[in-house]
């Protein structure tokens, strides 16, 4: 691959290289987003990817950073640098024209146990995502905790996790007009995405409610700092007055398309 080049391949996917290291893999949606990233992880567990540095998920795009050839780069590169430049471009293109022929599995959802959020149902938005479920305000707690959830990738802050798997009747747009400061702890969606924020922060998204204790959402001394990762399950559990028998999550709906666009931040 040149620089600069793009190179299209089945599905609507692009390859693009950035910098002499790194592609970035864009995707149809968050699902191809989602299964692309699972598959890499598989891959690079079997042994079958060239020695990668980082793998790091977004909305629609997976960032593949630091390519290098897995024999070569360990017996020239001896932390000096020269010639591992050259070898890592080739081990780069090399990648890129492998990508055109994968076959990338359907996503699956874990079915190892999932991560619990408490989380007391007495947000400022709950009222307005009640009216645009068509719900009362009480039944928003029991649509939302009986959800499986599952962490798409993270971002926005440390900790922050997007999480996905509300069906598409109930995703919800933005707030016209985001609040300067969001408490930590508060649980909020915003299109196809359900977040916690680690941390008090901006934010435009519509808040359903908190979790009393967020500081377990990111924890520099724990190894690792952040609870919630990319592909982890994610229940939430209600808690306080009001709170409903703990249910089964079910299976999540279709859709991982927000109305309105793909929500930018928190």
């Amino acid at each position: 691959m040149r620089p600069g080049e793009v190179r299209v391949l089945p599905g609507e996917v692009r390859v693009l290289p950035v910098g002499p290291h790194a592609l970035l893999v864009e995707l149809a949606d968050g699902e191809h987003a989602e299964a692309f990233h699972a598959e890499l992880l598989r891959r690079r567990e079997r042994g079958e990817l060239p020695a990668v540095r980082e793998i790091v998920p977004a909305a629609r795009t997976v960032l593949i950073d630091g390519i290098h050839d897995r024999i070569h780069g360990a017996l020239h590169d001896g932390g000096r640098g020269g010639i591992r430049g050259a070898v890592d471009a080739g081990a780069v293109e090399r990648f890129a024209r492998d990508l055109a022929s994968w076959r990338v599995e359907p996503l699956r959802r874990e079915s190892g146990d999932p991560v619990e959020i408490p989380v007391v149902y007495d947000g400022s938005d709950l009222g307005e995502v009640a009216a645009l479920w068509g719900v009362p305000p009480g039944e928003v707690a029991a649509l939302h905790s009986r959800t499986a959830f599952r962490v798409a990738f993270c971002g926005f802050a440390p900790g922050f996790g997007y999480l996905t798997g509300l069906p598409e009747p109930l995703h919800v747009p933005r707030r016209a007009t985001p609040r300067t400061r969001v408490p930590a702890g508060a649980v909020a969606l915003a299109g196809p995405y359900t977040g916690v924020y680690p941390r008090p922060s901006p934010g435009g998204w519509q808040i359903v409610g908190r979790m009393p204790e967020p500081g377990a959402l990111w924890d520099p001394a724990r190894e690792p700092a952040a609870l919630l990762a990319p592909g982890t399950p994610v229940r939430f559990v209600p808690v306080g007055a009001g709170a409903l028998p703990a249910p089964r999550a079910e299976a999540p709906g279709p859709g991982d398309t927000p109305a309105g666009g793909t929500p930018v931040g928190a």
